[in-house]
């Protein structure tokens, strides 16, 4: 039998303990491209009961994106948007999912971003990055923005991080390695740089945010 709603909500308090747990189901956090960091992201914020996701992204699943990213091969050719929100429904109870499927811009972010707490940048493209990281920071300055630089290559684990920037910024990653045609993607760097902006989310919500 499955768990209703509130047994899955008590099992968290018994985990992260009840304060903590009611300030994780009260955040709100957008998630700004659904690769192989957001879809990552996206997964472990919903099993530590953060209580709603903004999932943006214009794209559809494809065979490529399988070995990094949290999606399943018979979900090829669904927009990720819905296909990430069908997954996280099959993991939590806790989560509310709003899907945004589109292309997020200069000029749309603001609409898009304004109700969330804390804005994950999980983009691909160094200059739609830059353009985030720059746009929430000079008209979102009260918002927490959490963005990722350097996981690609098969090199060391050790050397992904995370750095706080400024009050609002955090950069996980190691700040070099990005893709070209002989420094592929590879799942384990990826996913470890996805936690780290997890886990700052987290500390975050959590007022542990210096790290």
């Amino acid at each position: 039998m499955l768990p209703t709603k509130q047994e899955f909500l008590n099992a968290l308090e018994t985990r992260h303990g009840k304060a903590l747990q009611e300030k994780f189901s009260s955040t709100t956090v957008a998630i700004c491209g659904l690769g192989g960091l957001g879809s990552n992201v996206a997964i472990a914020l919903a099993r530590a009961g953060i209580g709603n996701l903004i999932l943006i992204d214009f794209d559809s699943v494809d065979l490529t994106n399988i070995h990094r990213q949290q999606y399943k091969i018979n979900q090829i050719g669904m927009k990720k948007t819905d296909a990430l929100k069908e997954n996280i429904l099959e993991i939590s109870l806790a989560t509310k999912i709003t899907t945004l499927c589109e292309k997020l811009t200069a000029e749309n972010y603001f609409s898009f971003l304004n109700s969330a707490d804390i804005i994950c940048e999980c983009f691909d493209a160094a200059e739609t990055k830059a353009m985030l990281v720059d746009c929430v920071l000079e008209t979102m300055p009260e918002k927490f923005i959490v963005a990722a630089s350097g996981m690609a290559g098969i090199e060391t684990a050790n050397s992904i991080q995370t750095r706080k920037l400024t009050n609002h910024l955090y950069l996980c990653g190691d700040g070099i390695t990005e893709v070209t045609e002989t420094v592929p993607l590879f799942a384990p760097r990826v996913m470890l740089c996805a936690a780290h902006q997890a886990q700052t989310v987290l500390r975050i919500v959590a007022e542990q945010i210096d790290v």
